[in-house]
């Protein structure tokens, strides 16, 4: 088949979308359908970031130019996964018209492919939806835009749902907010081969110390890790707090902690850091892969939801609050055999959830509503 995916934002750019996307389209191809990807080019710095992608952790880049394919918008593979990069400009009023005038330039694309599939941005394919009627065309909800949620906000996912012949949501929280009504439920998926496992030893990082790693705002939860850092350094002096990440809060970080910017692959750093300060899905499930017991924390009823409704919930601290988050890391600090007991819990989760369980979840829901509905 020739599967279409629709994503604001792709590899090199870091996320957990574009993680998702990257890693679910690699087993596609190697499946042996054909994987295109029509995203934004992200940035002014995107010629020079794509162009030094480095040949390693199975990632292989080519430039292409197809024929239909106009010179503006940037044309390469990566993985055998055809990725398809538009100028789309700022961020305004204008900007989906801008999507809308792009993707008409390549509809040739949108033609051809057999299954199309959005990730949160159905709203680029509306106007196709009219074009080509019996196009099957699906959505996968990832995550939530921010707290409150709005009435827009729902509305818009409700027409998407509306409108596509099935969807994947990512967290079951998305059922209870949105009223979402999804063909499956995940949680995403790791690879557990590329993390470093400790097997037995507890030597080999530091004792007292966390890592941290993802977008520096609100919704990761970096502030209440910083000032949960800071009454952890009044107990232990030496407590260590690696950042890797960036955004608008990282001004706002204790001067103490070792912040580093975004890196490539950043649960790498798990070998040197004890614990797992993280709140999003794809860096908890990352940390119980690599073994390190997980402390996720909340500040509103959506995000606590997002956590709590998960099936990891029971292998992982829940906190909303800098002081109950420290209390909870000193207590582990004083009980290693529950934390040892913790991380074998998850992993043993964790080892189940594979990119290729999730590639199994896109080809059952695409050849359930395909055979049903367009055969």
């Amino acid at each position: 088949m020739i599967i279409l995916f629709l994503a604001r934002l792709f590899y090199p750019h870091i996320g957990g979308v574009e993680k998702h996307v990257l890693e679910v389209s690699k087993r596609l191809v190697t499946k042996g359908h054909k994987v295109i990807v029509i995203t934004e080019e992200f940035s002014n710095l995107h010629h020079s970031i794509i162009d030094v992608i480095p040949a390693k952790a199975g990632i292989q880049k080519e430039n292409i130019r197809s024929p239909w394919i106009p010179d503006q918008v940037r044309n390469d593979k990566i993985n055998g996964i055809e990725v398809i990069r538009m100028p789309v400009g700022h961020e305004d009023s204008f900007k989906k018209f801008r999507i809308w005038k792009n993707l008409w330039k390549i509809r040739k694309v949108i033609k051809d492919a057999d299954i199309i599939h959005c990730h949160d941005v159905f709203f680029w394919y509306m106007p196709f939806r009219l074009l080509y009627p019996r196009k099957p065309v699906y959505t996968t909800f990832h995550g939530y835009e921010s707290y409150p949620i709005t009435k827009k906000a729902i509305f818009t996912r409700k027409i998407s749902e509306k409108l596509s012949s099935g969807n994947i949501c990512i967290g079951d929280f998305i059922k209870k907010w949105y009223g979402t009504h999804p063909a499956f439920v995940s949680y995403g998926a790791v690879d557990i081969k590329a993390l470093p496992l400790i097997r037995g030893s507890r030597r080999g990082f530091i004792k007292h110390s966390a890592l941290f790693y993802g977008r520096l705002d609100a919704q990761t939860g970096i502030l209440t890790y910083n000032e949960a850092f800071k009454l952890l350094r009044k107990k232990y002096p030496k407590f260590e707090f690696l950042i890797v990440g960036d955004g608008p809060d990282k001004n706002l970080l204790d001067k103490k902690a070792k912040a580093i910017g975004f890196q490539k692959n950043p649960e790498q750093y798990f070998k040197n850091y004890r614990f797992a300060f993280v709140s999003r899905y794809l860096s908890i499930l990352e940390a119980m892969a690599g073994k390190r017991l997980v402390f996720a924390v909340y500040d509103n009823p959506v995000k606590e939801n997002y956590l709590k409704m998960a099936p990891f919930a029971k292998f992982i601290f829940i906190k909303n609050d800098a002081k109950r988050l420290a209390n909870q890391v000193e207590k582990i600090i004083n009980n290693p055999k529950l934390e040892r007991e913790m991380i074998e819990s998850a992993y043993e989760w964790v080892k189940k959830q594979t990119w290729e369980e999730m590639t199994k979840i896109y080809t059952t829901l695409w050849e359930k509503y395909y055979n049903e509905k367009y055969k």
